[in-house]
């Protein structure tokens, strides 16, 4: 037979078997919740080698803008940016769609652009895609246009847009695929933002157009949050 003392002997072990537990957990979470790669912990630079050719950058600003301010990131951050992690063995760069165009960019212009607001997450696909091929479409649109109105049937593109014309399955499809876009608020009401943007350019606002957004990539099932750069 079990006496009370060693119940409670019993129960006191249980207990710290369970908290320890949970702080291994905890640890093992970054601050929005997201499981990662401890490699967070570490350096820079050490973050930088672990940078894979095909990663996703997401760049979420702690104050938001326009853009943020109708669509949505992973963890509900302000992610306005996306740009491809592109690795070869004497180079590490990006491609990316910014005002100037699509460009290949050295990793020193991300980091760059570190500052305070600025936050940068690895985001890595999930599952098999044709990294090789994607990589060559995404570098078949070096020196396009950027797109500045998010128009769908135009040549320019956008960062978003860049991924998502980019990455493709085994069999030649794309794995992200175009949603309505959103230029409207909580209430479903286009910003005076977005209203006043198109009038200017005697444009009508393309609210529900298909087409992408960084903060949806974000949260694309394809897409896991590996961890934070800066």
């Amino acid at each position: 037979m079990i006496d009370r003392w060693q119940y409670s002997q019993l129960g006191k072990m249980v207990i710290s078997t369970i908290l320890l537990l949970l702080l291994n957990i905890v640890a093992a979470l970054d601050v929005q919740g997201k499981w990662v790669d401890r490699v967070e912990k570490r350096p820079l630079s050490s973050k930088i080698e672990k940078l894979k050719n095909g990663d996703l950058l997401f760049y979420a600003q702690d104050n938001g803008n326009a853009i943020t301010d109708v669509t949505q990131g992973f963890d509900c951050l302000a992610i306005d940016h996306v740009a491809i992690v592109h690795r070869t063995t004497k180079k590490l760069s990006t491609i990316e769609a910014i005002s100037r165009g699509v460009v290949r960019l050295p990793i020193d212009s991300t980091l760059n652009r570190k500052r305070d607001g600025l936050h940068v997450y690895v985001g890595r696909i999930c599952g098999s895609f044709d990294k090789k091929q994607s990589i060559i479409k995404a570098l078949s649109y070096l020196n396009r246009p950027y797109d500045f109105y998010f128009e769908p049937t135009d040549s320019a593109i956008y960062c978003s847009e860049l991924v998502q014309l980019s990455y493709i399955d085994e069999d030649g499809k794309s794995i992200f695929h175009t949603i309505p876009m959103s230029f409207h608020d909580r209430k479903g009401q286009i910003t005076d933002y977005w209203k006043d943007f198109y009038s200017k350019a005697f444009k009508k606002v393309p609210e529900g157009k298909p087409g992408t957004n960084p903060g949806d990539i974000s949260r694309n099932k394809r897409v896991k949050i590996i961890f934070q750069l800066f």
